[in-house]
């Protein structure tokens, strides 16, 4: 081997070792970037917000969790001294930073936690309170408190709204009772009213359900609001799922109203029901004896059907029933009265959505009287009728309805049928100028916001009967004597 390819062997070792040598120095001094925490006070944290607005939650019932984050982008490693909340355990806040809960373990408080130059950590924080003793909803707050080693101190608002409720769980109501309160009632399983009791519910009250829970009818239900003071009856859940988007606007929150079979003569009167998985369900009963009147009332955006009623008899006026997954109406036989209500299906979850107004006879229809009333929706055709066929060897049952200055949106019917539609306005699907959305105040789809008072345009203005319609509207306004509006809303110029 001779004396060249020796020295350039050599030279290609050394040239190796210092390069070996400069990339581990670099990686080192790299080591020693990361791992060095700046005392400066001008190093300092940059909070996601400065402020966490957790959403109103009912006393005693935990918040929606929600999170920010803490980045470190000052240019050097920050340690800190401490991380506690101001007040300590004294709020009902609950914070978790980076997987690490600030609870009773560790004093309430996090101490040397670390945050490398160009990192981050998360936190997670709740809020349950304790009874607030007050009518009205009640701030809570506190400061969540970061001290670097500088002994610079940043701080993160946390705060919510606290609202004190009564909560019944599995209640069964089994003598005449009232519920009037302007205090919020939570539901946990089920209302039940027993078959010799009767139920009122007062003017203005609200019933917050549960998930799954409902209200059970097998005596007497009475909701008796007034155009100012509606009986309201929703989910519990009064925080939001989006920024724009609160709960309450999200069908299937609660499991409805079910009216049993032993039970008669129930009024529902003013009353708001929405966001239930079914609104109203009537069970079978006697034809001769008044089921239910349900007057002046909503029930809208449901997961399931908005109203049941199987082989009942019945009277909805000056009613709107809106926006279901399944029918908004559906009867099934019965002796049933509708004057002057609305019945939309705009429902947006699904598009396989049911009509809005359906009947057949699989009980005996002994009647379906419809007037006054605006059936609309974005199908072409929302009204569906059922003459079930008879089978050899059973006799026919009655299939008796009418509809009579109604506006519905469904193909004109030029057949014998037509005896049972008089004075009826069918809507064009091909005029998109008029569209069935284009009936009603607003139909916000983004932000499921619905307002099915009549608009300047719509065809039901003006073409309902003055001699069968009622007088008042379904928010007491009175109706025009000589041209009033079909459907639950009397339009009013703006």
């Amino acid at each position: 081997m001779n004396q060249r390819y020796i020295y350039q062997m050599k030279r290609h070792k050394l040239f190796w070792g210092l390069l070996m040598a400069l990339m581990v120095q670099m990686l080192m001094t790299a080591c020693n970037d990361d791992e060095s925490f700046t005392t400066s006070p001008s190093n300092l944290l940059t909070f996601e917000t400065d402020t966490l607005r957790l959403d109103t939650t009912f006393s005693k019932v935990p918040t929606a969790t929600k999170t920010f984050w803490v980045y470190n982008y000052s240019g050097s490693g920050i340690r800190c001294a401490d991380i506690r909340l101001e007040s300590g355990n004294q709020t009902g806040f609950r914070v978790n930073v980076d997987g690490v809960y600030l609870g009773p373990s560790v004093g309430y408080q996090l101490h040397d936690v670390e945050i490398r130059k160009n990192d981050s950590i998360r936190v997670f924080v709740e809020m349950t309170s304790v009874m607030q003793q007050a009518d009205e909803p009640q701030k809570i707050e506190d400061n969540l408190v970061f001290t670097l080693e500088s002994g610079v101190q940043q701080k993160v608002n946390l705060n919510a709204f606290s609202w004190d409720a009564e909560f019944l769980q599995d209640v069964v109501i089994h003598g005449d009772s009232t519920i009037h309160t302007t205090k919020p009632i939570v539901i946990y399983g089920n209302l039940t009213v027993d078959s010799m009791a009767t139920l009122t519910i007062g003017a203005g009250t609200t019933l917050y359900f549960h998930n799954n829970a409902g209200l059970n009818v097998y005596g007497r239900l009475l909701c008796k609001g007034t155009a100012e003071n509606n009986v309201v009856l929703r989910g519990d859940r009064i925080d939001r799922m989006f920024n724009y988007l609160p709960y309450d606007r999200v069908s299937g929150q609660w499991r409805g109203i079910h009216i049993y079979e032993s039970s008669y003569d129930n009024v529902i009167e003013y009353t708001d029901i929405h966001s239930p998985y079914d609104g109203i369900e009537c069970d079978s009963a006697d034809v001769t004896k008044m089921k239910l009147r349900l007057v002046n009332s909503t029930i809208h955006n449901c997961q399931g059907f908005g109203f049941e009623g199987r082989n009942c008899k019945l009277e909805i006026l000056n009613c709107q029933i809106s926006n279901t997954l399944a029918n908004c109406a559906t009867f099934v036989g019965g002796d049933i009265f509708i004057n002057n209500s609305t019945f939309a299906q705009f429902y947006p979850f699904e598009g396989e959505r049911g009509p809005a107004l359906s009947f057949d006879n699989y009980y005996p229809l002994k009647n379906l009287t419809c007037l006054n009333s605006l059936i609309t929706g974005y199908a072409d055709d929302v009204l569906m009728g059922n003459k079930r066929k008879v089978k050899k060897g059973e006799t026919e049952k009655e299939f008796n309805y009418l509809f009579d200055h109604c506006v519905i949106r469904t193909p004109k019917v030029e057949t014998d049928d037509s005896i049972y539609f008089t004075n009826v306005i069918y809507e064009d699907v091909k005029d998109t100028t008029r569209g069935s959305w284009k009936h009603f105040v607003k139909i916000d789809t983004k932000n499921l916001i619905y307002d099915f008072r009549l608009d300047s345009i719509s065809t039901a203005i003006g073409v309902a009967d003055p001699k069968t319609v009622l007088p008042t509207d379904r928010n007491a306004l009175p109706r025009d004597d000589e041209e009033p509006d079909a459907g639950a809303y009397e339009y009013v110029k703006n």
